[in-house]
C-alpha cells in the first residue's frame, strides 16, 4: 500500500515534473541548455595603469631608446615608407581600374574575339573535346598552375600551424601518436565500416575515371581529385590512422604533391617555351575522343588531381584533430 505524500513533497518529485512536462505547464529544458549571458571581463583602473607602465618600462628597456638613435631614426623611415608605400599601392589601383574598359561592352576582348578563339579553334589546337579542360589546361595553364601551388602552399601552412607532434610510445605519419588516434577516432561502427568497404573502391575508381577522361567530358583534375579526396576522408573516418596511413602518410602526401607539381611545371614550361618561339611541338594531340589524346593535358589533369585529392585529405585530417 503506498505512502500518501504531501503536496510539497510531491512537487519535488520527478513525476511531478514529468506531469507538468505533458501538461505543458513546464517545459524540462528550460535553464537547462540555454548559455546563459557571460560576465563581461573587467578590470579596474589601477590595473590597466599599472599593466601599461610596466609594458612601456619592457619596451624601453629592450630597446633603449633614449641611448639609440638607430632605433628612433628607424622608426621614423619606416613609418614615411609605410604612408609613401600605400599610396603607391592605391595610385597604381586606381590607375589600373581607370583603365579597364567597361563592363558589358560589346567590343570588349572577352565578349568577342577570346571566347570565338576557344569555341571554334579549341579542338584544333589543343584536342580536347572539352573546350573547358582545353582552356583551363592549355589556354591558361599557367593559372591553374598558380591555383595547385597555392593549394599546396596552404596545406603546408595548415600543417606547420596545426602540426601535433607524436610522444615517445611512438609516431605516425601526420604526426600523431597512436593512443591520441584511438582517444580521439574510435572505430567501432560496424555500420560505417561496411559501409566503407563497398563505397571506397568504387568512389575510387570513380574519381580516377573523372580525371582521365576529363579532356573527353565533364570532370577533370579538380573534380576527380575532389571525389578522390572524399574517398580517403571516408576510410579514415571508418579505420583510423592506423590504417589508413599503410598507403597514405605525410610523406606520401608531400613527395606526389611534389612530383606532381614538379611535372605540371616542366610540361607546361616545355610548351610555353614552343608555342613563345612558334616551334612545333613533337607531342602530338592524337584523335579527338580518344583517351590518348589532347597533347599534355592528360598528364596535366592527372597531376592536379593528385594535388586536389591530397589537399582535401590533409586539410580534413588538420583541422579535424587540431592543435593542444
Amino acid at each position: 500500500m503506498s505512502k500518501k505524500v504531501s503536496e510539497k513533497d510531491f512537487e519535488r518529485t520527478l513525476s511531478f515534473r514529468i506531469k507538468q512536462w505533458l501538461d505543458g505547464s513546464r517545459d524540462l529544458l528550460l535553464d537547462n541548455v540555454e548559455m546563459k549571458p557571460q560576465k563581461p571581463f573587467t578590470e579596474d583602473k589601477i590595473t590597466v595603469i599599472k599593466r601599461r607602465k610596466e609594458k612601456k618600462q619592457t619596451f624601453e628597456k629592450v630597446y633603449d631608446l633614449k641611448n639609440n638613435p638607430e632605433v628612433r631614426i628607424f622608426r621614423k623611415v619606416y613609418r614615411i615608407f609605410s604612408v609613401l608605400f600605400c599610396l603607391f599601392l592605391v595610385t597604381m589601383l586606381l590607375t589600373a581600374v581607370s583603365n579597364l574598359p567597361s563592363f558589358g561592352n560589346a567590343s570588349n576582348p572577352v565578349n568577342n574575339e577570346v571566347s570565338e578563339r576557344y569555341i571554334e579553334n579549341g579542338l584544333q589546337e589543343t584536342g580536347a573535346v572539352n573546350l573547358v579542360t582545353g582552356m583551363i589546361l592549355d589556354y591558361r595553364a599557367f593559372d591553374t598552375l598558380g591555383e595547385s601551388h597555392v593549394l599546396f602552399i596552404a596545406t603546408c601552412t595548415v600543417l606547420i600551424l596545426l602540426r601535433i607532434d607524436g610522444d615517445k610510445k611512438g609516431r605516425s605519419g601526420m604526426g600523431y601518436s597512436m593512443e591520441n588516434d584511438r582517444i580521439y577516432e574510435p572505430k567501432n561502427d560496424i555500420i560505417l565500416q561496411t559501409v566503407a568497404r563497398i563505397l571506397v573502391p568504387p568512389i575510387f575508381i570513380f574519381g580516377i575515371y573523372i580525371i582521365l577522361c576529363g579532356h573527353l567530358g565533364p570532370g577533370g583534375g579538380f573534380s576527380g581529385g575532389a571525389v578522390i579526396g572524399a574517398g580517403l576522408i571516408l576510410y579514415l573516418n571508418a579505420f583510423g590512422f592506423e590504417k589508413t596511413e599503410r598507403f597514405f602518410t605525410q610523406k606520401t602526401y608531400r613527395r606526389t604533391s611534389f612530383c606532381a607539381l614538379a611535372c605540371y611545371a616542366l610540361a607546361k614550361s616545355y610548351s610555353f617555351y614552343t608555342g613563345a618561339n612558334h616551334i612545333e611541338s613533337v607531342i602530338p594531340l592524337g584523335t579527338p575522343g580518344a583517351i590518348l589524346s589532347s597533347g599534355l593535358i592528360l598528364i596535366l589533369n592527372i597531376c592536379v588531381g593528385i594535388v586536389v585529392a591530397g589537399t582535401m585529405y590533409t586539410f580534413y585530417v588538420m583541422f579535424r584533430k587540431g592543435a593542444y
